[in-house]
């Protein structure tokens, strides 16, 4: 039912419900949506959590993924996915927006606003994304304060440290900092951008015990791994960040070159979801159902 009707949300916090799924055997994956319909479709193919990328979320608003957009732009997309869903999402949180206090206002917001769990990353604005060149890293106790700031103010979200130091410090510079934001209050940590299946092995020989998140994003550092393999090596979550977003875009490219071409979207009717599937994915029947004064909608037949 729709998430209109109090009787259907959950009783348990988001950050409850994702603990949940990280106490069960097995490696939870977490496909990427970058919208409501994506984070709706993800839930109608049978997984049980979800991730917000920054980089995908930046995309869909024509931006670039450099750490120039706020908290409160990261709040509507999460509060459209946990909404639209009800799954437990996990937030890419970037450098934190600033300082402490900064964090701080970060995870209470991204809380209040239905999130489950978030990362912070060890890099300086402006940041970039994991797998390209020239990252600048915080110190590792400047990282550590975020990190400790962070539980400090969150309630129920699981907090996940990512350290992008494996590229400029190597296997040892990385395992200490993951370590150190272990110890100031990280539930999990995520390295960045490792680029064998013998680097991500070691680091998880080398954390032992440690939830760890695998990052299996395409056209990056890391080779392609299946969830199954990820789980082998070591890992409890795996993401596949803007993969939603990369098949949405190029479909969108195809259709307007299509329109340009033809004057008309007939050649692409097939390609598309159809009304009815529309209407059957976003529940509109049931929201009606919610106010009799709505007559029910009808699909036309020539759809």
């Amino acid at each position: 039912m729709p998430y209109l009707s109090a009787s259907d949300l959950p009783t348990k916090a988001a950050g409850e419900r994702f603990r949940d799924l990280m106490n069960r055997p097995g490696i939870v994956q977490l496909p990427g949506a970058h919208n409501g319909m994506a984070a709706i479709q993800a839930r109608n193919a049978g997984f049980e959590g979800l991730y917000l990328s920054g980089a995908a979320m930046t995309a869909s608003m024509g931006l670039p993924d450099l750490g120039i957009i706020t908290v409160d732009e990261v709040a509507f997309f999460i509060r459209q996915i946990a909404r639209s869903s009800g799954l437990p999402l996990v937030v890419d949180g970037d450098t934190g927006y600033g300082e402490a206090l900064n964090v701080m206002h970060m995870v209470r917001t991204f809380e209040d606003a239905g999130a489950a769990a978030v990362h912070i990353e060890d890099q300086l604005l402006p940041k970039k994304c994991g797998h390209l060149n020239d990252k600048k890293l915080a110190g590792a106790e400047d990282m550590a304060a975020k990190v400790a700031a962070a539980a400090k103010a969150r309630r129920h979200l699981y907090l996940i440290a990512r350290t992008d130091a494996a590229a400029s410090e190597g296997m040892d510079g990385a395992v200490a900092r993951a370590k150190l934001y272990m110890e100031a209050g990280a539930d999990a940590i995520f390295p960045e951008a490792l680029n064998t299946a013998e680097m991500f092995r070691e680091f998880a020989r080398r954390m032992p015990g440690v939830p760890l998140l695998a990052n299996m994003t395409e056209f990056g550092r890391t080779p392609f791994f299946t969830a199954q393999e990820f789980e082998e090596m070591g890992y409890k979550m795996v993401i596949w960040p803007v993969s939603s977003l990369r098949v949405a875009n190029k479909a969108q490219e195809k259709l307007y070159a299509t329109i340009k071409r033809d004057g008309a979207t007939k050649a692409m009717v097939d390609e598309m979801q159809t009304r009815a599937e529309l209407y059957d994915a976003i529940g509109l029947n049931q929201y009606e159902e919610l106010d009799r004064t709505i007559i029910k909608s009808i699909v036309p037949s020539m759809d």
